[in-house]
């Protein structure tokens, strides 16, 4: 009995070693840990290496929304119902992708980033050639699970890496360009369904996707891993040479125990994590957009999908430049954090966000607030992801990104996509003659919860943390 306790001891005494170290690109005052954010450095290659790893994120994002955009291709082609495309869409995949993501990130904490990155990149793209050759529910849903397990290794480990080459005032920025990957990858999926489709048919557009997605794996293979860097120590000099060697990796059960003592002691990781769980119940019921597109607003299938795919690259582009940059220069200007930049941003578009689901498709105001959906989406990644990884220490940056990952798909998506799936099939039953309309204005409502979570979030960012790493100094002594 006593070498259990031993070891929980060990690991909670490396846990407090390493919140106790201060976060990428700090310095320490009179004991306090504080982010240089006048430290805007970033050498070319390090902006060529996020080019590529926002290159492989559209390929990740165009992969997964492939069968969303395809909906009133594959729907009727395999005979599925609402309930049925809402599982396969959300449940199925999420339920992998989140779980695993735990894993890999902790995994992506302890071994080569660029190699883990290729192997979950061949495995996916693998699945999702695979995926053309379903014959029904089960055959599609087979492959969908699996391809979850391969794209949770992109996010946490690319979120990781990037961390080590861009320092804070700088961090948003690229979360937020690496975060392109979103609405490029959307759009892209979306006018392959309009140009693509029509001509080659879904099945051919998956195999292809597929083999391009083997190809940047192979690519990937020779990219060098990124150096983790030394971090200054409370009382320490944060301008004394890093160590000669790099200390050891974390185990597993200290990242976890880091983890735990984080979230514990550092309120405003809680509330960001938590308002953008809240923004992704609307963003898992979009999910049947394209359905609601044709059935409920009359647009041709082919015709709708070039125009959303369109509007979600421009819109989406300018959300995550406008979220990332922004959200840094908030930081450094009014010294409150990021996610008070985005409640302020979801304060104003809420209303626009509500009504444009209920006017008619042939007014500006339909169009604008497709446009409105789609920026406001693309402003949420820059803030949130660099928020939740300054509020760990460095050790376990990739494993906190898959904690939020995890919440964010299986409790957000998960629960916006099955139970919206479900809503819309209980509205039919019920006579509405608008369920899609129905189902998402409720699913939008619900993700104003966001708004109040995002506000004490960012009130709370920095006495947040900098209690957190007195508390783990304090620890450690």
């Amino acid at each position: 009995m006593v070498r259990p306790v031993h070891r929980r001891r060990c690991a909670a005494a490396a846990a407090a070693a390493a919140l106790s170290r201060g976060p990428p690109d700090s310095h320490t005052t009179k004991g306090r840990t504080i982010l240089d954010f006048d430290d805007t450095r970033v050498p070319p290659r390090h902006y060529a290496f996020l080019c590529f790893l926002t290159l492989l994120n559209v390929m990740n994002f165009v992969d997964r929304q492939l069968l969303a955009s395809f909906a009133n291709f594959i729907v009727p082609d395999l005979g599925l119902t609402n309930t049925q495309f809402g599982l396969l869409t959300g449940l199925f995949f999420i339920v992998f992708y989140s779980a695993m993501g735990v894993f890999m990130g902790a995994l992506a904490d302890m071994v080569n980033r660029p190699r883990l990155v290729a192997a979950g990149l061949a495995l996916w793209s693998g699945l999702t050639a695979l995926s053309g050759a379903a014959r029904g529910f089960w055959t599609l849903a087979a492959p969908r699970m699996l391809i979850g397990v391969g794209e949770s290794i992109m996010t946490p480990t690319s979120m990781s890496m990037l961390a080590d080459r861009f320092p804070p005032a700088r961090l948003g920025f690229a979360s937020g360009f690496y975060y392109m990957g979103v609405p490029i990858g959307v759009g892209a999926s979306l006018l392959i369904v309009g140009y693509l489709g029509p001509a080659i048919g879904w099945r051919n557009c998956f195999y292809l996707l597929g083999a391009i997605g083997l190809g940047l794996a192979v690519i990937m293979l020779f990219v060098k891993e990124t150096p983790r860097r030394h971090h200054a120590v409370p009382g320490e000099d944060a301008d004394a040479p890093a160590p000669a060697a790099a200390a050891p990796a974390p185990g597993f059960r200290t990242i976890l125990s880091t983890l735990g003592f984080a979230l514990r002691n550092c309120p405003a990781l809680a509330y960001t994590i938590a308002g953008g769980v809240a923004l992704h119940f609307i963003l898992g019921a979009a999910a049947f957009d394209q359905l609601w597109f044709v059935q409920e607003r009359g647009f041709e299938r082919a015709e709708i999908a070039q125009m959303t795919g369109w509007i979600a690259m421009i819109a989406g582009i300018l959300g995550n430049l406008f979220g990332g940059a922004g959200g840094d220069w908030w930081l450094r200007r009014t010294g409150m954090g990021r996610p008070m930049f985005l409640f302020w941003i979801m304060l104003i578009l809420a209303p626009l966000n509500v009504a444009y689901r209920l006017v008619d498709p042939d007014t500006a105001w339909f169009w604008i607030g497709v446009f409105v959906g789609f920026f406001q989406l693309g402003c949420f990644y820059g803030p949130t992801f660099s928020t939740v990884q300054e509020l760990v220490p460095p050790q376990i940056r990739a494993t906190v990104v898959a904690v939020y990952i995890l919440l964010l798909n299986l409790v957000g998506l998960g629960f916006g996509i099955t139970a919206g799936g479900i809503a819309i099939d209980l509205f039919a039953a019920a006579g509405y003659e608008q369920p899609y309309t129905w189902t998402l204005v409720v699913f939008t409502a619900i993700s104003l919860l966001a708004i109040p979570l995002f506000y004490i979030g960012g009130r709370r960012f920095h006495g947040d943390r900098e209690r957190l790493f007195a508390l783990a100094a304090a620890r450690r002594t």
